[in-house]
């Protein structure tokens, strides 16, 4: 389930399969910065996101009636009183550091509807012995005004809500300096007004082994600092990092967040995502792409402000002679589907606000990637059109309704009514921080593929209704089409055969953007 970027090759020889490792070498930068505001669907613009990590509203200084109180005095206070207690309590953990008892595998484990309620200055701390703070998968549990620090969740695991179970609430707490993901996902679930910050892989990794996750709400957080493991580096092309990393989760709102500074991308929607709602959000100065969407369908992303992103690994490819459109949205074999429930059957970005990226929007399809294919990275995933991976094979894959529905298509992809604002002085770039692109690869592998050639590359920039519209630039921008060589001045695409971005305007003076 990792991202691959291809590059186009022109040869009979099979596709080597390459990783590109997508590591940084600098930190975060400080994460109290003051954020932009987000243009609003008025074009307006709102207030900024809540600087939570800074401020945390503060819990109820006394116990609610009829709460179990915990004594931070007493180690494992926590987990055993849970144990004791029915479900639907609340519990109250007084002011002060509270610890589980000193063992790896020492957790709190909820009943069904239990609360968790943090004073002012509760913190849960595992002492980086523990692995799990809150685990088990009792249903409607909720976390609240409490600082959860020091767990030592193994690689890809969480720290709360262990389990991914369904319908918990996490809201108004601090997770921080964590080993493994801070947070996992489960259906219905909510995080709102929280601090998710400087955990060592993921701020949450929105995943669930046994079924999808639905309902997922994303709200107000303070997404910064994560993957302080850098495990890109550590594991070149892993695709394991990030602020949020979402996995076939089937309908989410993920809105008025500040996501910044993480090490790696900001928002990573990764496998059979469906029916997203980003908006409102401000992405900023992470060292990745703002945006990541990967074989997945259906989006709304718009009165989004996102600038300074994708320095550091977009400068790093281009300093290694990459010619590869490295973008700040990303679209990966990622588009509409009518065919699959959602509030919309495209995937449309508009009303957004692009400022100093590395570059713009890139929307790619791997010609080799499909169900089947050893060039799938997603390795036994198939699409959510076709119900056995195995179906797609010779002779089938090569007639209709397979050879469409075995792929995973980039198409009916939205672009309008952006603001894309580039001062290469700014981002301190000469070259290849500047494209706005639609493209694959020449299809090569593996030996009974039927997408090889150009195929795939036709039908992603003419074919699958891919549209570029009504949209300002301020700045150098160029266009790449097609494949990577293919790079483009406004006037070229605009012109035939590409027709894109018909009512949009260029200015190549960035102080016009002032």
């Amino acid at each position: 389930m990792e991202i691959r970027r291809r590059l186009w090759a022109w040869a009979v020889a099979p596709l080597t399969l390459a990783l590109l490792a997508t590591g940084c070498d600098s930190g975060t930068q400080e994460a109290d910065s003051k954020p932009a505001a987000v243009p609003t669907t008025s074009g307006a613009r709102s207030e900024s996101p809540a600087r939570v990590c800074a401020h945390p509203e503060a819990g109820p200084a006394k116990a609610p009636a009829g709460a179990v109180t915990v004594d931070p005095a007493k180690v494992g206070d926590l987990a055993a009183k849970t144990r004791k207690s029915p479900p639907n309590t609340t519990f109250w953990l007084r002011p002060g550091t509270h610890r589980l008892d000193p063992d790896r595998y020492a957790q709190v484990v909820p009943k069904k509807g239990d609360r968790y309620l943090g004073a002012p200055g509760a913190v849960l701390d595992g002492g980086r012995k523990n692995q799990y703070a809150f685990s088990g998968s009792a249903p409607d549990v909720t976390i609240s005004h409490l600082t959860v620090q020091g767990f030592v969740a193994p690689t890809d695991e969480g720290v709360v809500n262990h389990d991914s179970a369904d319908g918990w609430v996490i809201e108004d707490a601090t997770i921080q300096h964590n080993s493994g993901a801070g947070l996992m996902a489960g259906a219905r679930q909510q995080v709102r007004d929280s601090c998710l910050r400087d955990n060592g892989q993921y701020g949450m990794n929105a995943y669930k082994g046994n079924g999808r996750i639905t309902g997922l709400v994303v709200e107000g957080n303070e997404i910064v600092g994560n993957n302080t493991g850098d495990w890109e580096r550590r594991k070149p092309g892993c695709g394991c990092t990030g602020g949020i990393k979402f996995w076939a989760v089937d309908g989410a709102d993920v809105r008025g967040n500040w996501v910044h500074d993480n090490r790696g991308t900001g928002l990573w929607a990764d496998t059979n995502n469906n029916d997203f709602l980003i908006e409102n959000n401000v992405i900023e100065a992470n060292d990745g792409a703002a945006l990541i969407y990967e074989i997945s369908y259906n989006a709304v992303i718009r009165n989004n402000t996102i600038r300074r992103n994708n320095w550091v690994e977009g400068r790093k490819a281009a300093d290694k002679g990459d010619s590869f459109p490295f973008a700040t949205i990303y679209l990966s074999e990622s588009g509409g589907e009518p065919r699959v429930k959602a509030r919309t059957d495209k995937i449309e970005i508009y009303r957004n606000l692009l400022e100093d990226n590395w570059s713009g929007i890139t929307l790619w399809e791997n010609a080799d990637r499909f169900c089947n294919s050893p060039a799938n990275t997603s390795s036994g995933d198939c699409t959510l059109l076709v119900k056995k991976t195995s179906s797609c094979k010779k002779p089938a894959i090569d007639k209709e309704p397979l050879h469409s529905d075995c792929r995973w298509k980039t198409q009916r992809v939205d672009i309008h009514d952006n603001r894309f604002v580039l001062d290469t002085s700014v981002v301190k770039c000469t070259t290849k921080c500047d494209r706005m692109a639609v493209l694959s690869n020449y299809g090569t592998y593996p030996d009974w593929s039927p997408y090889k050639g150009e195929a795939v590359a036709d039908a992603i920039t003419t074919g699958q209704h891919n549209r570029w519209h009504d949209n300002v630039y301020v700045g150098p921008w160029h266009f790449v089409a097609h494949d990577p060589a293919e790079v483009l001045d406004f006037t070229q695409w605009q012109s035939v055969p590409y027709r894109q971005d018909t009512g949009s305007t260029l200015t190549t003076d960035p102080k016009a953007g002032d």
